[in-house]
């Protein structure tokens, strides 16, 4: 006890004696406070130069990918950032100086790999990478070419500082420094006391937080909200813990997670709204036909008077065209499209459904339709394992998968098969399967329009995206001049490769009107997803000055407006329901529908037209809407509607048309896909439909029960 009050009373003393010291000599006490910091620093260089290199990478990392000033000089993120960076390197001084300094180059080199990951991440997917995609690591390798081609100097130049660390140590080492300067035994005290400041820096952190933050990185779907307010390593390892979540939570959470389950769609109706199109199509073959990378805008679209997409565009114009259509894909790209198309369904928090979650049960459009006696199959001209469609296909209604090697390959493109290989070879198998099987689904799958777009190194493509100017010549005559535009551009480069596909896609549609095939099929084309194409080069396909061969000035009034919020509503993609028929029982199936849709809303739409009901879709029925106003939510937490697009990262609303909003309108919509996006994911972690179906048996085996006693 008397040791305690020695030490209290030491302590007070201390704290008097310095009161008195900044009272007499304020300033020497100041630089005082400075001359410690300077021998802190210089006795401690390495370890300092560590905390400062991975600290600037995080700032890069924000910069880079979300690309304001306000990221830059962001307090918030910075102190996070440093907290954690100071606590990692506090355990350094719990070990030998040798095993010390290795110790402070990995996690300098894991920092780094986490900042080179995402950056490359976020320049494909406009969000950050998740280690719950070490589970589809394996599928990079078939795609490497696309991610090369996307890797900028940005991507790579995190690694500057590491090597400057390093550069750094070999001086130091040269010179004795570690002998001199650094204890060689272990430092408990400055690892404390490392501990101790970065418990500080994150408690003063954790003070600026509000409500809205706490909530979102709890749920962490919206990822560069995090970055934003958390910084990277914040990020990086709350993802970790996420990552593994869902292992753990299926274990426990499951009641609480049907409950909300329950709770969402209990008032939903057990059977569908009934409209004109309802059970229109019942009975017809379906052909599904997946259009990879396809965007909407190359419908119409003509460059030197010349259509990128005549085929698309002509049975666009002969269908029901749905123009303002939006896919909602996360990390598994393809897959996910495939998976909420089939579902209605949005793709899982963490991982791809196609690889974490192909063990589950799902109510898919393929599986009701093989309940009405459909036989289905599934034809992609890449190996039928890739993105465990050979599984997952299965779990999704699919009775058999057609892979490469079922398929002569004659010619071969990028990842596959090429599309007019792939198409005539599929016919000869559609034939075969009509023949042993009177109604059919069949989804064929397209390759060969797939990033990084190289087609020209596989084939001739005749289309011509240099820019065609009637001139003058010197001598007054007529003469057509020819300027680069978009020759040598990843656009250039993905018109060509489209108008390849295109030609495949009319070479099929001529090949199964000669087979007799269309005359009791209704023909679904989607795209999958955009191509994610550089916003530069847009901006030069909208823009470009012949004369210069540069971009128009900004005050000219040519000059079209390409930027953030321009091109994300560019990234929808086409989605027509096509029949040979232009109109049954007196009902249109040749028109535009210009609400906005997205991919979940496919089940419904066509689930209604072909006579089958899922309770459980995310999405509507077009032809169902009460409003000319759906509401399609991405995986981001960002939504669009007819009337806005809101970005729910940045917290900002961009107006489409001269709408104004209703009172509480993007509140309302914000809790809406907040909802929607848990619901979803839970039914995919917590297998609900599993319990659902349990719960049903039970029910009718309790009626039947009754009945019998009745």
């Amino acid at each position: 006890m008397k040791k305690i009050k020695s030490k209290k009373s030491n302590f007070k003393n201390k704290l008097v004696d310095l009161i008195k010291e900044v009272k007499k000599n304020p300033m020497g006490v100041v630089l005082d406070f400075f001359k410690q910091i300077k021998l802190y620093v210089t006795t401690n260089v390495f370890f300092c130069l560590f905390v400062l290199f991975n600290l600037i990478n995080g700032v890069m990392i924000r910069y880079f990918s979300i690309g304001t000033t306000e990221t830059l000089f962001a307090f918030q993120p910075f102190m996070a950032d440093l907290a954690v960076v100071i606590a990692l390197g506090a355990l350094g001084y719990l070990m030998r100086h040798k095993i010390r300094v290795v110790y402070w180059y990995f996690i300098t080199l894991l920092c780094t790999l986490v900042c080179v990951v995402n950056s490359v991440y976020y320049t494909f997917y406009s969000s950050y990478a998740s280690v719950s995609l070490l589970s589809i690591a394996k599928y990079g390798d078939a795609v490497s070419d696309a991610i090369w081609d996307i890797i900028k100097f940005k991507d790579i130049s995190y690694i500057i500082l590491p090597i400057c660390l390093l550069f750094v140590y070999f001086r130091l080492a040269k010179k004795k420094y570690f002998v001199e300067n650094e204890n060689k035994h272990k430092s408990p005290k400055k690892a404390l006391s490392s501990l101790i400041c970065a418990g500080v820096i994150g408690a003063l952190f954790a003070s600026t937080l509000t409500s809205t933050d706490i909530s979102r990185i709890a749920k962490q779907w919206n990822r560069e909200y995090i970055v934003t307010k958390y910084g990277i390593y914040v990020y990086q390892i709350n993802d970790v813990i996420k990552s593994i979540e869902p292992k753990i939570s299926a274990l426990f959470g499951y009641d609480e997670a049907f409950k909300r389950f329950t709770e969402y769609f209990k008032d939903k109706s057990d059977t569908p709204d009934v409209n004109k199109y309802t059970d229109i199509l019942e009975g017809k073959n379906v052909l599904s036909i997946h259009l990879e990378s396809i965007q909407d805008f190359v419908i119409g679209l003509e460059v030197n008077g010349e259509l990128v997409a005549p085929n698309l565009t002509k049975i666009a114009n002969g269908g029901l065209y749905f123009s303002n259509f939006y896919t909602q894909v996360s990390v598994g790209t393809s897959s996910d499209s495939e998976f909420t198309l089939a579902t209605s369904l949005m793709p899982s928090n963490s991982g791809t459904a196609f690889v974490s979650y192909f063990n589950r049960e799902y109510i898919s459009l393929g599986s009701l339709l093989k309940e009405k006696g459909y036989y289905n199959v599934s034809m992609h001209g890449n190996v039928a394992s890739y993105w465990n469609r050979n599984v997952m296909h299965k779990s999704l209604g699919y009775h058999d998968i057609i892979g490469k090697s079922e398929y002569d390959i004659d010619e071969w493109i990028g990842l596959g098969i090429s599309d007019k290989s792939f198409f005539r070879q599929s016919v000869n198998k559609l034939k075969e399967i009509r023949s042993k099987h009177d109604k059919t689904y069949v989804t064929m799958i397209m390759l060969t329009n797939h990033t990084p777009f190289d087609i020209e190194e596989y084939t001739t493509v005749d289309f011509d995206v240099t820019m065609k100017v009637n001139e003058k010549d010197k001598y007054g005559n007529d003469v057509v001049n020819e300027y680069p535009y978009m020759e040598g551009t990843k656009l250039g480069r993905y018109l060509k490769s489209v108008h390849y596909a295109d030609e495949a896609l009319g070479q099929l549609m001529a090949q199964l009107e000669e087979e007799g095939i269309l005359d009791d099929t209704v023909v679904v084309l989607y795209g999958d997803h955009d191509a994610r194409l550089p916003k530069g080069d847009y901006q030069r396909f909208y823009n470009y000055d012949y004369k210069t061969d540069d971009l128009l000035d900004e005050d000219d009034p040519n000059y079209k407006v390409f930027e953030s919020y321009e091109y994300e509503l560019n990234r929808s993609t086409p989605f027509i329901i096509w029949t040979k028929d232009k109109k049954i029982n007196g009902v249109s199936m040749d028109k535009e529908i210009k609400t906005v849709m997205g991919m979940y809303d496919v089940m419904p739409t066509l689930g209604n037209m072909l006579g089958v009901y899922n309770k459980y879709a995310l999405g509507h029925d077009m032809f169902s809407l009460k409003e000319n106003d759906n509401i399609v939510v991405f995986p981001t937490g960002n939504w669009v509607t007819n009337k806005v697009y809101y970005n729910a990262q940045k917290v900002e609303t961009y107006m489409i048309g001269e709408s104004i909003l209703p009172d509480g309108y993007i509140e309302k919509n914000n809790l809406y896909a907040e909802e929607l996006l848990n619901v979803s994911n839970n039914i995919i972690v917590y297998n609900l439909l599993s319990g659902v179906e349990k719960v049903e048996k039970e029910e009718i085996n309790e009626s039947e029960i009754v009945e019998g006693a009745g």
